[in-house]
Order: C-alpha cells, then sequence, then structure tokens
C-alpha cells in the first residue's frame, strides 16, 4: 500500500504560515531534499486553499507549482470547487474513503501537500503515514498552526534528521496508527 506522506516547512513553534497567510520565511536557497522527496511520490493531496494558492503561484511560475517538481497526479479536496485544471482530480464527497480507495492503488507514495483542515482529517482518520516536517528556525509568534487539539496521543518513530548550515532541520517520522 502507498504511503501517505505530510511534507511541510514550519516554524519552530509550530506555525505553517504567518498571522497573513504569508510562508515567506520559508527558505529557498537551496533544495533541502525536494528532489530525493520527489522520486518517492508520484500524487498528491491538497485541499482547496492550497490549490488556489499552488495554482497562483505556478501562473507567475512558468506554470511549476514548486519549482523542479514533477508532473504528478493531484487529487483536489473541495466541497466547494465545481471544477479544477485539466488532468487533476476533483474529490468532493465521500473524502476520506476516496483517499483510502487511491492510497490502496498502485504506485510511488503520495505527498499530502497542504491544507490545514484537509490536514487534520486525515490526521483524524490515521490516513498519515509519514510526517516530513522542515522546522524552519523561526518564530513566528502567530498564524496557522500545524496540529491541533486531537482526542489521543500519537506515537512517532524517527525515521531521518538531517541538519543544514541554514539552521533548517529536515525531521521524518512513521506514525504508529497501531
Amino acid at each position: 500500500m502507498r504511503k501517505l506522506i505530510l511534507g511541510l516547512a514550519i516554524s519552530l513553534d509550530g506555525y505553517i504560515e504567518g498571522p497573513n497567510g504569508e510562508y515567506d520565511w520559508c527558505f529557498t536557497d537551496q533544495d533541502y531534499g525536494l528532489n530525493d522527496f520527489f522520486e518517492r511520490i508520484d500524487a498528491l493531496f491538497i485541499g482547496r486553499k492550497s490549490y488556489h494558492i499552488a495554482q497562483e503561484y505556478a501562473e507567475k511560475n512558468s506554470g511549476e507549482m514548486i519549482p523542479g517538481m514533477p508532473k504528478m497526479k493531484e487529487y483536489i479536496f473541495s466541497r466547494t470547487l465545481k471544477s479544477v485544471k485539466e488532468a487533476a482530480v476533483l474529490i468532493s464527497e465521500n473524502s476520506m474513503e476516496a483517499a483510502k480507495k487511491i492510497k490502496e492503488q498502485p504506485g510511488k507514495d503520495i505527498w499530502l501537500y497542504g491544507g490545514a483542515e484537509l490536514t487534520e482529517a486525515m490526521m483524524k482518520e490515521g490516513l498519515v503515514d509519514e510526517l516530513w516536517l522542515s522546522v524552519h528556525p523561526i518564530l513566528l509568534g502567530a498564524g496557522k498552526s500545524l496540529f491541533h487539539q486531537q482526542q489521543h496521543r500519537t506515537q512517532l518513530e524517527l525515521l531521518e534528521s538531517k541538519t543544514y548550515e541554514t539552521g533548517l532541520v529536515s525531521l521524518r517520522y512513521r506514525i504508529n496508527n497501531g
């Protein structure tokens, strides 16, 4: 079965965006493991708000949502969108069941790219298999938190850690859903 990997940048105080939705604090001066990650995945799950932000960015950057990202199957989760770009798949009903079925299909792993609400729902359902967090050496003080109150503890197993000269620390954890 394919793994669902939540991969994103996070501030040291746990925020995935600043108080005004900004992510200008994220390092872009080097690869930080993205190219190796791209070799592991062939699909991504993305929520409506993150999809809009990514599309706006792509329009200004030669159609690339993320520099160097290869073509992959995109699944957009939204109850309000009526259409998405060509070759993308809109999932608007029974989203957690649809995600389970996609994970069971053959292929490489799947990147849970974003959307705090989508992430929270998939974590709650036990669909996320790994966390890959790029912890940036900044305290934002406010913004959108990655994790909210949960009903239970989640045990993690460290798979990999790497520290960069910039102070960014890359952490990969397996989620023990058992």
